[in-house]
């Protein structure tokens, strides 16, 4: 039977999606199969946004309608035929799972006592014990000023807890720890200790307020106004927006109003505070706006949209037909929500909870056992725990690409890695301003920096001297942004560097061979992929670098992709890869591997290494017994080393796209310290992924 937990509040609006999303990710870490269960939804025809948000959650893999039980209407008109209702229906996602999170209502329809009370009930038939969310903030009053709260005391939350604790308690629902959330972050230990004094036998942990997480999204403002995007860069409609400025007024009267990350209203027909607004925005000496939202029903003028086009401002730009004060007032009452394509959002929720909640006691809390298989998910995990655990300072020399800088605002989040990004430190951080990012922890650097170029350009020149190298040529060539993180690299500056998403291959690696350079027991520089299948991972080699290996350098790929499968806790059992088995056939190629074979035992005798051997016989236990029967990898490899390029390329590629796997790489390896390559077409998680790999390699530096 499933582990499940069930997360309820004893109001609304205490975040307690942004705790269900936690809860999923940390089970997600040592859990094959989580599932998702919302018993109430608020409608049968709309769909449940917060239950789309954690479908949507990497490792979930369940339908909408498999996962929802019965709406308010249900519950109102037979409480306990809806009861019933709920509980058929979770049974059936709990067989489907290891673990389900199940969310609770969000108090619209029904009173808050009485939807506690039925929230219990559900729980306690369901065999799921609470997750108790408490809010630490006061409820936002319509026409409040949006994002404005106000702190409870611990004394204000105990009562809070006290209720709840008495609802629970009637409807005999089982409390399995309390999480005060959106808390005073100025005094976590005293909420922790009220409310643990009266839950002295569950845990008790409490995390902070996040203006970003509760602000809306420029995307959720649209919504609510109704209306279009009609300028601006649509990329950054993810943005928070943590204030609104109403331009009722002239524009000497507007500027000096003007906020960071504020939705400025204002009337379409008052032209020129919509040119003050984006010039004020555009200018750097007035704070970076959010959006303008243009209301009235009243078109631009012609001239005025050739003006705005001209400018090339990426600030988004809505318009919406309602008046200034309809307007002004479903802006003010929009709320923040954690939508599925929202990274930042993401990324914050987890980076709070995973800051605040003790990982091993909330497992040993729901009672997840450990388990030997490991899907593609729980790899990824593991990498960034353990890049987490010895922080090293990696350099990403691609400061344009907002693929990057949106991947150093997750791995900065999430404490993967300290960062150096490479690029014109105005631009960068003007660009990431743009995009909502936060890069407040990186170090942006400049190519061009005189005192680097020169120390780098003296060293560069050392370096190549045999190759007739100048201190000029060499102050042209340290500049460009490979060549600068490399020998930052080099230098002890950064501890790796992860390049490629804008530049080739040999753009990436060639100042590697060049500064660098290889291990002295190695005399290749290769790459594996790592193959996350649904319940393990392998390692593939050489699938990037080596056209075609001669025996010894086939040799010395199959000794580093066996050391690093052991550096990411694979353990290694070598299949030196061909058409024939053992001694079946014959030819050159056939003897290449076995000759290859041959230097690996002599190289490294701990390894547990066999070839020549077909693929079908190094994966398949049952081949292997008619084929290579007492082997001691036969059947069972986790390294498998192919005898070309060709051959390696396609495999990795054909496993990928047919058998579903994740292809985590390539991973370099021969290096004397990490650099590695993105591909081209590198999706944000990917170079998270690399990031994450090559702050892990060096730390066996």
């Amino acid at each position: 039977m499933a582990k499940s937990i069930y997360i309820t509040s004893a109001e609304g609006h205490s975040g307690k999606s942004a705790i269900a999303l936690g809860a999923l990710d940390l089970l997600s870490r040592s859990t094959p199969r989580v599932g998702v269960f919302r018993p109430i939804t608020r409608s049968a025809t709309e769909r449940d946004d917060i239950l789309e948000m954690l479908l949507d959650l990497d490792g979930v893999d369940l339908d909408y309608d498999q996962c929802r039980g019965v709406t308010y209407d249900d519950v109102r008109a037979d409480p306990e035929a809806a009861l019933a209702t709920i509980v058929q229906r979770f049974k059936a996602v709990e067989a489907a799972c290891d673990a389900v999170v199940v969310l609770g209502s969000d108090y619209t329809d029904i009173a808050s006592p009485t939807e506690l009370g039925y929230n219990a009930r559900i729980a306690a038939n369901l065999g799921a014990p609470v997750l108790l969310v408490l809010g630490g903030r006061s409820q936002l009053d319509q026409g409040e000023q949006l994002g404005t709260t106000t702190s409870r005391t611990p004394a204000e939350i105990v009562a809070t807890a006290t209720t709840a604790l008495t609802e629970l308690a009637h409807g005999r629902a089982h409390l399995l720890a309390t999480i005060v959330n959106r808390a005073d972050a100025e005094h976590l230990d005293e909420i922790v200790a009220a409310v643990a004094a009266i839950t002295p036998d569950t845990p008790v942990w409490a995390i902070p307020e996040d203006r970003a997480l509760v602000a809306p999204s420029v995307r959720g403002i649209m919504r609510a106004v109704d209306g279009t995007l009609v300028g601006g860069d649509p990329e950054l409609v993810t943005r928070e927006v943590l204030s609104v400025v109403v331009a009722g007024m002239s524009m000497v009267n507007v500027l000096p109003r003007l906020s960071e990350e504020a939705a400025v209203v204002i009337a379409a027909d008052r032209t020129d505070v919509l040119l003050a607004t984006l010039l004020a925005n555009a200018s750097g000496t007035f704070p970076r706006l959010s959006a303008i939202i243009l209301n009235g029903p009243f078109p631009l003028p012609e001239d005025i949209t050739r003006l705005i086009d001209g400018l090339s401002s990426t600030l988004p730009i809505i318009a919406t037909d309602l008046g200034t004060y309809e307007t002004a007032v479903r802006v003010m009452s929009a709320r923040g929500r954690i939508a599925s394509d929202s990274r930042r959002r993401y990324d914050r929720a987890l980076a709070l909870f995973g800051r605040h909640i003790d990982p091993t006691v909330f497992a040993d809390v729901v009672g997840i056992a450990h388990t030997s298989v490991v899907t593609p998910l729980m790899f990824e995990y593991g990498l960034i725990e353990r890049a987490r655990a010895d922080r090293k300072r990696i350099v990403l020399p691609e400061g344009e690409d907002d693929r990057i800088l949106r991947a150093a605002d997750t791995l900065l989040a999430r404490g993967v890695a300290d960062l150096t990004i490479l690029g014109d430190p105005e631009v960068v951080r003007s660009r990431a301003t743009e995009l909502g990012v936060d890069l407040a922890d990186a170090q942006v650097l400049s190519p061009f920096d005189p005192e680097l170029v020169d120390r780098f350009a003296k060293e560069y020149t050392r370096l190549r001297a045999h190759k007739g190298m100048t201190v000029e040529r060499a102050a042209d060539t340290v500049t460009d942004v490979s060549y600068f993180g490399t020998m930052m690299v080099h230098l002890g500056l950064a501890d790796g560097m992860v390049s490629g998403a804008a530049h080739t291959t040999a753009h990436t690696i060639r100042p590697a061979f060049e500064i660098i350079k290889t291990r002295p027991d190695t005399s290749v520089v290769s790459s594996v992929f790592l193959m996350a299948l649904a319940d393990r991972v392998l390692v593939y080699g050489d699938c990037a670098v080596i056209p075609d290996p001669s025996s010894e350098q086939l040799a010395d790929i199959a000794i580093s992709s066996a050391a690093t499968a052991a550096q990411f806790d694979i353990d290694p059992r070598v299949a030196m890869l061909s058409y024939s088995t053992g001694e079946s056939g014959s030819g050159a190629d056939v003897d290449k591997v076995r000759a290859a074979t041959a230097l690996v035992r002599e190289r490294a005798p701990q390894l547990a290494v066999e070839g020549p051997i077909q693929y079908d016989a190094a994966a398949d236990a049952a081949v292997a017994a008619a084929k290579m029967p007492g082997s001691d990898v036969a059947g069972k490899a986790t390294v498998f080393i192919f005898p070309d390029l060709n051959t390696g390329n396609n495999t990795y590629k054909a496993v990928q796209r047919s058998a579903g796997a994740v292809a985590i790489g390539p991973v370099l390896q021969g290096l004397n310290k990490p650099i590695n390559d993105l591909s081209r077409g590198a999706l944000v998680q990917d170079i998270v992924n690399t990031v994450a790999i090559t702050a892990i390699q060096a730390q066996g530096e």
